[in-house]
């Protein structure tokens, strides 16, 4: 147990396993989606709540708020008794599984209390310690027999607020059905004390569904038969000390960049999206001016976009600043490649119910040339980028583009192209989350301080704009906050 008297110290009161109150057993194989994930690092995010007096006092929030989040997670786990389980891979089968055995698994949940100043945490201009979120996120288990689905963290920040710590493993959940495990979580801590029921029912928008045939008479033979070979050869470049290609269910070591790094979270409001985009539409104009095609007063060139999507603008904006304060530090980091998931659950055919608990992503590589992210022109090529997949996915649908993946992740690597990936989506609604004590003041991927990640949630504010939260090293985040907030003030 951790002593309380230095700055940032964590004290654990509990650390116990949470099962649904009655379940059968749960098992089911990964597929090809899964598949992509099975050994990549956790998910991890954090949710902090501000807590009135007397919630807020220690004695009344472990005798009263914390029993009250336990019983309701039970209650929650009972619809979904897999999330209580763990990965496993029997000799016998081809594919791992995940299995869930009442009496035996549960998920593993601990109750702590903090000295971190809590308004410091909430703090929207500052940057923090990257390690400093470390202590409010759970580990994940994994070894090679067998890996856990999920684990929980409940901080208490006495007199102020309490968060809790979500580590999921992404080969079980995507981000779209972590987030509704925790509305109905949320839901059933407000209104299962009005239930006498030892399973009381959920909103219909949060019944989970577990049936993984209704994706797997989907698989294209073409895409999962090489689908181990080629993403263990990925995974053999990526860590060749690594036994990639045995029957191991151990995650790869993608530590924490923490080191000299620091955590920040920006805004980019309606406004700020509606200048980013004006300024990359009329880049747009003025690529097609230079190939000779006429523009008249009234039509749009047949290639230009009328507008284009948060995400989109989002994104090629962070990029480029990123890869621009990337590039300005060291030099010698020139090229960059930017991979992103798309949810495929309306993409398929039929479509996915939309509370389909699994993966039902896929990631795709922006065929952006590696040296455009930090050309002058760059927020406009890789705006065009983005924009000409998410494009390609609607005209050919997501399994079809997603054939020549494997190989332009090895082209890249081969070119040593610095890889920039997204977590989250501002579609979440993860500001939407209230516990009973209220919506959360801030939420944040953690998981960002493993790579060069983009964390993405709506604003807080509700008011349309997005959230951006990034980990880079010190020197990298100070030219990417110049760059981020000249940009914006540019006309």
């Amino acid at each position: 147990m951790a002593s309380m008297n230095n700055k940032n110290s964590i004290k654990i009161h509990e650390n116990c396993k949470v099962a649904p109150p009655s379940a059968t057993e749960a098992c089911f194989p990964l597929i090809f989606f899964d598949l992509l994930w099975f050994r990549l690092h956790p998910v991890e995010r954090i949710f902090f709540y501000n807590l009135q007096n007397p919630e807020s006092d220690p004695y009344f929030f472990f005798l009263k708020v914390v029993p009250k989040l336990k019983t309701s997670l039970s209650l929650t786990l009972q619809h979904f008794p897999a999330l209580a389980g763990n990965i496993v891979w029997p000799s016998e089968s081809e594919k791992p599984l995940v299995k869930f055995t009442p009496g035996d698994d549960g998920v593993s949940l601990i109750v702590a209390e903090s000295n971190t100043d809590f308004n410091h945490i909430l703090e929207y201009n500052t940057l923090h310690e990257a390690a400093e979120s470390r202590s409010f996120i759970p580990h994940l288990e994994s070894t090679d027999s067998s890996a856990s689905v999920m684990s929980l963290q409940i901080t208490l920040f006495p007199n102020r607020g309490f968060s809790i710590g979500i580590s999921t493993h992404h080969a079980v959940l995507d981000g779209k059905s972590s987030t509704l495990f925790l509305k109905a979580w949320a839901y059933l801590c407000q209104t299962s004390e009005e239930s006498e029921s030892e399973s009381p029912s959920l909103l219909p928008d949060f019944e989970p569904f577990f049936d993984r045939k209704i994706i797997k008479d989907r698989e294209p033979a073409e895409l999962g038969i090489p689908f181990a070979k080629n993403w263990t050869e990925v995974l053999s470049m990526m860590f060749p000390v690594e036994k990639s290609n045995e029957q191991t269910l151990k995650i790869l070591p993608f530590p924490p960049k923490v080191e000299d790094s620091v955590r920040g979270r920006f805004l980019l409001t309606r406004g700020d999206l509606e200048k980013i985009k004006k300024r990359v539409l009329s880049m747009w104009e003025k690529d097609f001016n230079r190939e000779g095609e006429s523009i008249d007063s009234v039509s749009v060139p047949p290639s230009k976009p009328q507008t284009l999507s948060s995400f989109v603008l989002t994104c090629s904006y962070v990029l480029v600043c990123m890869a621009e304060a990337i590039h300005g530090v060291e030099k010698e980091r020139q090229k960059f490649a930017f991979s992103f998931t798309v949810d495929c659950r309306a993409r398929l055919e039929p479509p996915i119910p939309d509370n389909y608990i699994g993966n039902c992503v896929w990631s795709q590589i922006v065929d952006t040339e590696p040296m455009n992210f930090i050309k002058e022109e760059g927020l406009f090529l890789v705006a065009k980028g983005i924009h000409d997949k998410v494009k390609k996915l609607g005209e050919e649908g997501v399994l079809e583009v997603a054939k020549d993946g494997f190989s332009k992740v090895v082209a890249l690597a081969s070119e040593r192209a610095e890889m920039l990936t997204v977590a989250g989506s501002n579609r979440f609604g993860v500001y939407g989350i209230d516990f009973g004590w209220g919506r959360p003041v801030k939420v944040e991927i953690t998981s960002v301080d493993r790579g060069l990640i983009i964390g993405l949630a709506e604003s807080e504010d509700g008011k349309g704009g997005v959230e951006v939260g990034l980990v880079l090293n010190k020197h990298v985040m100070d030219l990417f906050i110049a760059l981020f907030h000249g940009g914006l003030c540019d006309e």
